[in-house]
């Protein structure tokens, strides 16, 4: 990437993050006006933690591992408490411009020092509620999805999925080692990733992924591109998972069973980074008999509006993170036509999960992580 768009990019970057943290610091910190040195702490914590983003960011980037382990934990996690503390601010905020209209000024006074006692409380409570999920064992959920089309040897048959894993800073080794031994436990006939493995590159997180050759199918395990393997040296990976036994779908189709087939297909966003990339329906659907049932596995959601067309029976997606911290769920829906759970699209059914990792701030609320255990059963 050119440096200028690199240096656009930190530009751009740390004007929100400025202009965010400005926010939280008028609210919490100037109008409630806080007795020494209460105001002049607050104030620190906050514009703090506002460098610490853009900078740790940079340091992590060039350090690398060990590095940016700790540095890692240390920047996403005041994220994940800054951005929590900002979904609380802005409905209280509403609810304190409109009632400071009908009071004095000493009672103004005292909504802004309550509604900045309520946004600290509920903040952290809710930022530590959010660590405490990600940090718990990731639960199996299992899901049954009708299909018509499937053949009757086929009924019950089990797909674990998991997706979005994002290896990286603050999900390493261990957490592969745990998911891979919850997925064996289910004895599945095939396991997919639907995307996001990884935030970095071979040579460094290479062997933390490692663990994945131990993963345990009878059919197989399947791997389809996330937006973020184009982020991290897409073309390296693929070969590389490749070496741990896991089957890349690259706008491609096979057979599990009689009557039953599986695709995958690159992720949506991924025809801007070079030739041979992008999803490409037609070359995985095209010819296919469409008397047999279909699973599509594909990273975003919102490739079922074009895939409906061919006639799929079922498509598997992640990307969203459910939302990943309440209520950003909302604004993905601006995006995806689907965020969370089983859904129909005109006639077929999307499975969209929650992911089994998460990105950024290590919390999870009110959308926690999952493996997927899908069986299939004729309708």
């Amino acid at each position: 990437m050119p440096i200028w768009r690199i240096a656009l990019f930190i530009l751009i970057v740390t004007g929100i993050v400025f202009g965010w943290h400005g926010y939280l610091y008028v609210r919490l910190a100037k109008d409630p006006a806080w007795p020494d040195p209460w105001a002049r702490v607050i104030g620190t914590i906050i514009w703090g933690g506002a460098a610490l983003m853009p900078l740790g960011l940079i340091a992590m980037r060039a350090l690398g591992r060990p590095y940016n382990v700790p540095l890692g934990w240390l920047v996403y996690t005041w994220m994940g408490f800054a951005a929590v503390m900002l979904f609380v601010l802005i409905p209280g905020d509403i609810v304190r411009s409109v009632a400071s209209k009908f009071v004095d000024t000493d009672r103004r006074l005292f909504l802004s020092r309550g509604l900045a006692a309520l946004v600290g409380v509920v903040g952290t409570g809710a930022g530590i509620a959010g660590m405490a999920s990600v940090l718990s064992r990731v639960a199996v959920k299992t899901v049954r999805v009708p299909i018509a089309k499937l053949p009757k040897d086929a009924a019950g048959y089990t797909i674990v999925q998991m997706t979005d894993i994002h290896v990286g800073p603050t999900i390493g080794k261990d957490f592969i080692e745990e998911i891979v031994k919850t997925a064996n436990a289910e004895n599945p006939d095939c396991v997919v990733i639907t995307g996001d493995l990884v935030d970095g590159s071979v040579a460094e997180l290479g062997p933390l992924v490692e663990p994945l050759k131990n993963l345990k199918a009878r059919d197989g395990v399947f791997f389809v591109t996330g937006n973020h393997e184009y982020y991290s040296g897409v073309d390296e990976w693929l070969p590389f998972l490749k070496t741990l036994g896991i089957k890349v779908l690259r706008n491609e189709r096979v057979g599990l069973r009689d009557g039953l087939d599986l695709a995958g297909v690159d992720d949506h966003s991924a025809k801007g980074f070079g030739r041979g990339h992008g999803t490409d329906l037609e070359k995985a659907l095209g010819d296919r008999d469409k008397s047999r049932a279909l699973v599509l596995l594909a990273h975003q959601p919102k490739t079922i509006l074009d895939a409906i067309d061919y006639a799929i029976d079922l498509q598997l997606s992640g990307h969203t993170h459910g939302g990943q911290i309440w209520p950003w769920g909302y604004a993905v829906r601006l995006d995806q036509p689907h965020v969370a759970g089983l859904s129909r699209h005109d006639g077929a059914h999307i499975y969209v999960s929650r992911g089994t990792g998460y990105w950024g701030p290590p919390m999870r609320i009110a959308a926690p992580a999952e493996i997927t255990r899908i069986e299939l059963m004729p309708a």
